[in-house]
């Protein structure tokens, strides 16, 4: 579907210009919360200045989901496909509604209090929870897009610290002079918010599919629009651009002192992590990467145990507690149709 299209039919049905809107809701909160970990380490390391680097990761956003939906883009196709929520669109865009309403709530919970969580997940949490709410439970969840997401959730964290650890080891070998180090960053940075593009950007257009694909009664074929494609990613980068400096400042600075040589380390070693992923078709988390990749560059300097211990606990609670969270809404939407207050068909 083009965008044209999309925008002719939420103008006659009102629940899937409330869909759209609100995905363009998560797809600005994803720029605005998770896209700044790709420049935590840069700017932590004094190579950017934050408003420099928030403009620096809006373009390479913007780049970044362009041009990797064109080349591959079975990352989107892992979300659109993610549970099935059924063939009537009166029941099932209500259900994606509230899921989305989820994925918002929890990222501004996690902005207001500094903490970089993974809009991607949490994405996939939401989903999955207001789809159990549905007809049918357990078996609207498929298991082969969450296992995708599974093993991408697992190979960020472990790929990413150890490629921040190798990366750190071979810089030092390397013993390059800080100026070049801050260069490097600055091409590293840039490198990270393509990659975060290329895979939020994906993600995010599959959903955007997905709620076109309901309110034709979901029989098309998965087939992303190039102009669906940009607009994503212009919202994106227009998230990126208003910035999350509190994110940065927890990642970049209060969780690990980095130096030159680490923040050029982390940048290298995230990087490395996304690309290798986003060419294997596997949905990640730029936030898992990035960070995983700073804590390895920083292991030997010495890591803020409560800073990091906070961040972990959010990861841990991002599943559970937005999967209830998009539960909750959609079974409540369903109980108050039940007792004649909303209509559900």
């Amino acid at each position: 579907m083009s965008l044209s299209a999309l925008v002719s039919q939420a103008v006659r049905d009102p629940v899937l210009a409330i869909t759209c809107a609100l995905v363009l809701a998560v797809v600005l909160v994803n720029g605005w919360t998770d896209a700044p970990n790709a420049i935590a380490a840069a700017v932590g390391a004094g190579a950017l200045s934050f408003r420099r680097a928030a403009l620096l990761a809006a373009a390479c956003n913007l780049l970044g989901a362009v041009v990797m939906t064109a080349v591959n883009a079975s990352v989107a196709e892992t979300l659109y496909d993610i549970a099935d929520f059924g063939s009537s669109p009166g029941a099932a865009l209500p259900a994606l509604c509230v899921a989305l309403c989820a994925i918002v709530v929890w990222a501004a919970a996690a902005w207001r209090f500094g903490v970089p969580t993974s809009e991607s997940h949490a994405l996939a949490a939401g989903l999955s929870g207001a789809a159990l709410a549905l007809p049918g439970g357990w078996a609207n969840l498929r298991p082969g897009p969450w296992g995708r997401i599974l093993l991408g959730l697992a190979l960020s964290l472990l790929l990413g610290y150890l490629a921040g650890a190798a990366c750190r080891r071979l810089v030092e070998h390397a013993r390059p002079s800080a100026r070049l180090c801050r260069r490097g960053q600055i091409a590293g940075a840039a490198a990270m918010a393509f990659l975060h593009g290329a895979q939020d950007g994906q993600k995010l257009l599959g959903v955007f599919l997905l709620a076109a694909a309901m309110a034709g009664g979901r029989g098309a074929g998965f087939s992303p629009e190039p102009s669906l494609t940009l607009l994503c990613a212009a919202v994106m980068a227009l998230g990126t651009a208003l910035g999350g400096r509190r994110i940065v400042e927890a990642v970049g600075r209060d969780m690990v002192r980095l130096g030159p040589r680490e923040g050029l380390s982390a940048d290298l070693g995230g990087g490395a992590c996304l690309l290798l992923c986003t060419l294997a078709g596997l949905p990640v988390s730029t936030t898992h990467a990035k960070t995983a990749a700073i804590l390895g560059a920083g292991a030997g300097g010495g890591v803020n145990r409560a800073v990091a211990g906070r961040v972990l606990l959010t990861w841990l609670w991002t599943f559970p507690g937005c999967g209830l969270l998009g539960f909750l809404l959609s079974a409540l939407f369903r109980l108050s149709a039940s007792c004649g207050i909303l209509l559900w068909p």
